[in-house]
């Protein structure tokens, strides 16, 4: 249909007026640049108001520094800690009252602003992550972690026990590992700060709280660590399919940092190398070999069983 605007005649610089193509002329624009511009700011505008009031609920203007975990006791867990900052809490009501009611002594969400959510908006809010949020979520901050050099220099225990992970990156497997870790006494992890998801709602979904009562010692060379370790008495052990002496005939006593490796590519072989001892869980012949959580959770048990 016909709009009855004549043709206008075409730019210089080879665009046409808005003219041309049947638009009102009072949205002229004589370069590319403009029209495209222009025609951008139309969309994201028709975008804003079709969908303005679904995104009204769900967008979170967060800190560059903060993220999101989310899960009962991973939750709790944050709130509880004195060292953890909470910005704020999204949550159904009834896991607001199911925390309330738990913690009534403690009352661990009075001074935290809390945004009542529906699961779908919770389950929007998880992403691409496919956890369970049990009805919260919160946004919190990273704790600034201790040095090992500082952790030793005020630490006088004598037998002090340290995980090493080397190519795990699993959030799952580490959040396991991590609450495996707290259960059984464990010192500290020992993690290359350059592959540890400490971002990860799986990680601290999967701990359980646990990241919140444990030492994570985030360094850029785990051998580098492990040597300086060494100079501060501790044995350092290699935990390996190949290795042929069992783990449990070993006298554990004193300083010990027990390394685990990735299920697919076990442990490097420099970090083989820099190990004191190297050890095997006996197994069966019916299972080649147990998932990496599970194997700290067997060592983690014997050692506390027979040290602390």
């Amino acid at each position: 249909k016909s709009t009855g605007l004549q043709p206008a005649p075409f730019d210089r610089f080879g665009t046409p007026p808005y003219s041309t193509f049947g638009i009102p002329p009072n949205l002229k624009v004589f370069n590319n640049n403009g029209f495209i511009s222009n025609c951008t700011i139309n969309a994201i505008n028709h975008f804003i108001k079709k969908y303005a009031n679904y995104l009204g609920n769900l967008i979170i203007f967060m800190k560059k520094t903060s993220f999101l975990i989310a899960g009962t006791h991973a939750v709790v867990e944050a709130l509880r800690n004195p060292k953890r900052k909470v910005h704020r809490v999204f949550a159904t009501e009834e896991a607001r009252k199911r925390i309330n009611q738990k913690n009534q002594s403690l009352n661990l969400l009075k001074n935290i602003h809390v945004f009542f959510k529906s699961k779908k908006e919770l389950d929007n809010l998880i992403g691409r992550e496919d956890i369970s949020h049990q009805g919260i979520i919160a946004e919190i901050e990273e704790i600034e972690s201790i040095s090992l050099k500082d952790y030793l220099r005020n630490n006088q225990k004598k037998n002090i026990n340290f995980l090493a992970l080397d190519n795990v990156s699993d959030p799952r497997n580490i959040g396991a590992i991590i609450r495996t870790s707290v259960a059984f006494n464990v010192d500290g992890i020992i993690v290359k700060d350059r592959s540890f998801p400490f971002k990860s709602k799986s990680l601290y979904k999967s701990a359980c709280g646990g990241t919140e009562n444990l030492h994570i010692f985030r360094v850029s060379n785990i051998n580098t660590a492990l040597k300086f370790l060494k100079t501060k008495n501790f044995w350092v052990s290699a935990f390996d399919n190949e290795a042929k002496k069992d783990f449990t005939s070993h006298n554990w006593d004193g300083r010990n940092v027990l390394i685990f490796g990735s299920e697919g590519k076990g442990l490097k072989e420099k970090m083989l190398l820099n190990s004191d001892f190297q050890f095997k869980i006996n197994i069966n012949d019916k299972i080649e070999s147990l998932n990496i959580s599970n194997s700290v959770a067997v060592v983690c048990h014997f050692l506390n069983k027979n040290i602390n």
